[in-house]
């Protein structure tokens, strides 16, 4: 069966909406006024500033939404705030895998039951595409290497029936490979050819990081500060192809 987030979303490019007010972010989505709603994702600066009556009008307007708020707390709390946010109507819901399989499994389960099992598809957060071995050995006293701390976070969303993992694109085939074909993979830290870094510690160009095995591609700045957002995005889109897989509901 096709996955209801293909169904409900053609595209494997969701649009960051990184603004810091509602105001902003309606300005830059005027661009899509008469076109196809793109896949937008609405993170914890908008969110807070816009607050949930915002996000739920926009998926009223049309636009597949991924809120990514990357829940962290003791599974009780955690499972409250997945209840509170089903009812916005968002494909995706992002917590921090860190918090544990009892945390993950307890999000999972709100999440079934509610909105009468229309809830949203939880994603886990493995390791941020900010953070690199030296910080993550030196400063979060996290042994390893990133990539062994991504797997492992992968394998407990997995266990805990989490839907899929936020990684970055170096790490995409991996879980693939080694934790589930069937989990989806969703990657940040998108650049385009010749693009700064900026924050990003480990970055992708889209077409690399959908042959490496994503799923779907979270993109800000390079469409959000590009003088022709749509024929940015349009051209990002060009440079990939969906894969055509079958998915359980």
């Amino acid at each position: 069966m096709i996955h209801p987030i293909q169904r409900k979303a053609a595209s494997q490019v969701i649009i960051a909406l990184d603004f810091s007010t509602p105001v902003e972010a309606d300005r830059f989505l005027t661009h899509w006024r008469d076109r196809e709603k793109p896949f937008i994702k609405v993170g914890m600066q908008l969110f807070y500033a816009a607050g949930p009556d915002w996000v739920k009008g926009i998926v009223e307007e049309g636009y597949p939404v991924f809120l990514d708020l990357k829940l962290h707390d003791i599974p009780h709390t955690v499972a409250g705030a997945v209840r509170s946010l089903a009812g916005l109507g968002v494909l995706l819901l992002t917590l921090h895998a860190t918090g544990g399989r009892e945390m993950m499994e307890a999000a999972q389960e709100a999440a079934t039951t509610s909105s009468g099992g229309g809830g949203p598809r939880l994603l886990a957060v493995t390791q941020l595409t900010s953070t690199d071995k030296r910080m993550m050995n030196d400063e979060l006293c996290i042994p390893g290497s990133v990539r062994d701390s991504v797997l492992h976070l992968a394998r407990l969303a997995h266990q805990s029936g989490i839907d899929g993992v936020v990684c970055s694109g170096e790490e995409a085939g991996m879980i693939k490979e080694r934790v589930s074909r069937e989990m989806w993979t969703v990657t940040p830290g998108i650049r385009l050819e010749g693009e700064e870094q900026e924050d990003q510690k480990r970055v992708m160009t889209p077409k690399a990081a959908v042959r490496a095995g994503a799923d779907l591609l979270v993109v800000g700045r390079s469409i959000t500060r590009s003088s022709d957002p749509v024929a940015t995005y349009e051209g990002m889109m060009k440079q990939i192809q969906w894969k055509e897989r079958d998915y359980d509901e």
